[in-house]
């Protein structure tokens, strides 16, 4: 038996990679959302700050180091699988900054967003020691006064 791929079954890959690569677009996007303001969800969700903390920090390193985040390669393999074009460099060079800065991506704009992302952190996580100092129980020594 042999397996011959029609030309249904290869635009239909191709569809489904298309729809992965938006897929990791999206999901990119959301990442890079919380990297940037998710300090501010543990306002209201505590238990957000064990996630949020580490994907500050590896945020702020792809930043500052100039490293390609894994996803970057993956959505360029999916469009090479659906038959786009890819991209070279990083994925906020090609999809945030095209559309945000004019500019050429530099080591001073990766700089200053590595800063901006550690900066907005600051003002959350600041925002909810705050928060957390007014919340917190005063702590008051029980009493040992025997009832008679």
């Amino acid at each position: 038996m042999s397996h011959v791929l029609l030309a249904s079954d290869i635009e239909a890959v191709r569809v489904l990679a298309r729809i992965a690569a938006d897929t990791v677009v999206t999901i990119h996007f959301a990442f890079v959302a919380f990297v940037a303001v998710g300090g501010f969800l543990a306002w209201r969700w505590r238990r957000v700050i064990w996630l949020q903390i580490p994907t500050v920090i590896w945020g702020a390193l792809i930043e500052f180091i100039g490293w390609t985040c894994p996803l970057t390669p993956v959505e360029n393999h999916l469009r090479s699988i659906a038959g786009q074009s890819q991209y070279e460099g990083s994925f906020i060079e090609h999809h945030l900054l095209s559309v945000l800065y004019p500019v050429d991506y530099t080591m001073a704009l990766r700089v200053t967003l590595g800063l901006l992302v550690v900066l907005l952190n600051a003002l959350a996580y600041g925002g909810y020691a705050l928060i957390w100092m007014r919340e917190r129980p005063t702590k008051s020594w029980p009493s040992i006064a025997v009832e008679p």
